[in-house]
């Protein structure tokens, strides 16, 4: 019982993290983000300007730590957090920035299944039709380091509209809104009349 009630207390739509967290939640998400980003850009570099064979571009952190960035642990964890955060944050978003939240989030939802499937394969040694690496679904048509940053770019863009949206919210939107994200307050009709 004391679970559900501390639980209760950070999520939902009157938990901690959707209102007086929210924008602190945020910022770290889009830390974490960002930090992703890079690690996919600096593998991109490795491949088309470094002309680095692909097994080889494994991003900054490859470089450091080969083994785990080709376990499918790592990713699938990424994928997993990035979706829990969609879900657990999504209750802070009102009225257009909420849409733009939920596009995001079901898509990282269909990426998190692509990984899912990548990381049974991997324990299981078992590979999608045959191949000879563990391959999601949309990998048997697009190599793999295109396709991540295909996914990544069609899960950024309607998540960076939605924190747009959020932190300068309609007036109407605004008022919907129980966190304290907002980076300018709502006009009043008195100011609005005397302007």
């Amino acid at each position: 019982m004391t679970t559900s009630v501390a639980a209760r207390r950070w999520l939902g739509p009157d938990g901690l993290l959707n209102t007086r967290y929210h924008k602190t939640a945020l910022m770290i998400y889009a830390v974490i983000v960002l930090a992703h980003w890079a690690e996919h850009v600096a593998q991109a570099i490795q491949v088309y300007v470094l002309h680095w064979p692909r097994p080889a571009a494994g991003g900054l952190l490859g470089l450091a730590y080969p083994v785990l960035v080709k376990s499918e642990w790592l990713h699938y964890g990424y994928a997993i957090t990035m979706m829990i955060a969609f879900i657990v944050l999504r209750h802070g978003f009102t009225g257009s920035a909420r849409t733009w939240w939920n596009t995001a989030m079901w898509i990282q939802i269909w990426h998190h299944f692509e990984h899912l499937l990548l990381l049974v394969q991997a324990m299981t040694g078992a590979y999608l039709l045959g191949a000879a690496v563990p391959t999601s679904i949309a990998q048997l048509v697009f190599p793999r380091i295109e396709l991540h940053l295909f996914y990544n770019t069609i899960v950024f863009i309607p998540m960076v509209v939605a924190i747009v949206k959020h932190l300068r919210p309609t007036p109407a939107d605004q008022a919907l809104m129980k966190c304290t994200c907002a980076t300018f307050a709502p006009a009043t009709a008195g100011a609005a009349a005397t302007s």
